[in-house]
């Protein structure tokens, strides 16, 4: 997977290695110059270069002189999605993040991804797979191949395709696999950390364990899911219903293949002739608030449920995403082989 460093050049780089560096990514041509300290400077293009030269400047010249100035970016932790949607929209298809100091930490790539999500996400990834047994015992279950890759990096480059490049992993049962694996998460483009479970905390527990999370909202999910849920569509319904927790439900229906009674006190009210009912399972993608972790207990067993349950005695507003899309828990043998078979044949 291409980085962003691909797009970064050295403001004291001669004409040449910029021009060489900008044929090297074709139809991305675009540069971020930056100083000594990685400090963006500004950005240059193909037409900046052909611009100078038209006014005389020629390969001599310092790039400070062909440079635009005022380059478009965001700043980590301080942009929402309307932002980024509003960029996309006016066609601005690449564009650098920056941190406080105005240091460049990514660049967006909207022919590569499909969106920037101001959002941070821990991926449970600490089970012992009791019931994937033998696979699982040399092996943690999120590295488990579904296709040619495992389970949970099927996740991550999804994650990344949505933009999110702050990625914390709860890992415990054979967790130095999972370290060994994304390392630092450089080689991807982005930023993981690691959270270790000295002892099961359920679900949800590790999230009480991070305090550097990076944005407002955070995005939980199980490392043993197969879905390609759209995690713009689900930011967007969240914010859209000022949510203080969301839950990804999967739909199912209930066939009645009879005629089924309403009754009251005994007394026949009405008659529905083989209903269909339709229910709502957890599907194990949470998204919430930062401010909610404060409601977690510390370092104690405590699932996502418990959570649910927690917020909703207290008032807060928990609402339900209907997951439309491709979801599979890989939790038995069954659930493995048929992963194994909807992923040539599912798009993802």
């Amino acid at each position: 997977m291409q980085t962003f460093h691909r797009h970064i050049l050295n403001i004291d780089s001669t004409v040449k290695e910029a021009l060489q560096q900008l044929d090297t990514l074709a139809s991305d041509a675009i540069l971020f110059l930056v100083d000594q300290e990685n400090k963006l400077f500004g950005s240059l293009t193909d037409g900046d270069l052909r611009r100078g030269f038209i006014k005389g400047l020629d390969f001599e010249t310092h790039l400070s002189k062909f440079i635009q100035t005022n380059p478009k970016y965001i700043q980590q932790g301080k942009y929402d999605l309307k932002e980024i949607i509003e960029l996309r929209k006016r066609h601005f298809s690449i564009f650098p993040v920056v941190n406080h100091q105005l240091q460049i930490i990514n660049v967006v790539n909207f022919k590569q991804q499909k969106s920037y999500l101001p959002i941070d996400t821990l991926i449970m990834a600490g089970g012992r797979g009791e019931r994937l047994k033998p696979l699982t015992d040399h092996t943690p279950k999120p590295l488990l191949k579904i296709g040619e890759k495992p389970i949970v990096e099927h996740n991550i480059d999804r994650l990344i395709s949505y933009g999110v490049d702050d990625i914390w992993l709860s890992v415990r049962y054979l967790g130095d696999q999972l370290v060994e694996h994304f390392g630092d998460g450089s080689q991807k483009g982005v930023r993981i950390k690691y959270v270790w479970e000295e002892e099961p905390l359920g679900t949800a527990g590790a999230l009480g364990l991070v305090d550097d999370f990076v944005h407002d909202h955070i995005l939980m999910m199980n490392s043993d899911l197969l879905t390609n849920i759209d995690f713009e569509d689900f930011y967007m319904f969240f914010q859209k219903e000022e949510a203080d927790f969301a839950v990804a439900c999967i739909p199912f229906q209930v066939n009645v293949p009879y005629a089924v009674m309403d009754t009251e006190n005994k007394r026949v009210t009405g008659l529905k002739e083989k209903p269909t009912y339709t229910h709502y399972s957890n599907g194990g993608i949470y998204l919430m608030k930062k401010e909610i972790i404060d409601y977690f207990p510390k370092e104690k067993y405590f699932n996502a449920t418990d959570l649910m349950e927690l917020l909703i005695s207290q008032g807060k507003k928990v609402v339900a995403y209907p997951l439309v899309g491709y979801w599979l828990d890989i939790g038995k043998h069954e659930d493995y082989n048929k992963a194994q078979q909807d992923f040539h044949q599912i798009k993802f």
